[in-house]
């Protein structure tokens, strides 16, 4: 392996931070919204609402759990193997932090679909109709969002080449 005893260790103490935080988050969502109004945090904003999701991002896949704990088992696997091949350095690190981001958030909704068959949903914007999310799901969004930026203006084709394996046609 590539990476350091260290920051393994320190990887594991963000991976289940963040894990504990979306957990958390989940569990007050629970025991505060579930049955109650919605808790408007800004009028015609923001409010929290509580949903049970038994789909994937904007409920597509809705019912079919066992499809969904595969794939993101798969996916969270595929990520943990390339974050702990990826070359060791600073180069990298902007890398790792979003794969850590992706793969709690992958997790945290994970461990929702086998505990109770559905995804707790809470955080809702009004103005935009958007579907209700949570907490991992911001994880999710954000560590894409990032490797996306980095993929595209940070990483140089060379390196690229080289942590997929080969040139790119």
């Amino acid at each position: 392996m590539k990476i350091q005893k260290r920051h393994l260790l320190l990887s594991l103490i963000a991976l289940c931070s963040l894990l504990l935080a979306d957990q958390y988050t989940k569990w007050l969502a629970i025991s505060h919204l579930k049955g109650q109004e919605p808790f408007v945090i800004i009028s015609r904003v923001l409010e929290f609402s509580y949903l049970e999701n038994t789909g994937a991002a904007f409920s597509s896949f809705a019912g079919r759990q066992t499809l969904l704990i595969c794939l993101t088992t798969v996916v969270t696997l595929l990520l943990l193997w390339k974050y702990l091949t990826l070359p060791g350095g600073r180069r990298f690190v902007p890398m790792r932090f979003c794969m850590l981001l992706i793969i709690s958030g992958a997790v945290g909704n994970l461990i929702d679909r086998v505990s109770r068959n559905y995804v707790v949903d809470f955080i809702y914007f009004v103005p935009i109709d958007f579907p209700k999310f949570n907490v991992a799901d911001i994880y999710i969004t954000v560590g894409v969002a990032i490797l996306a930026l980095l993929l595209f203006f940070y990483y140089q084709d060379e390196e690229l080449d080289k942590l997929i394996g080969g040139p790119r046609v």
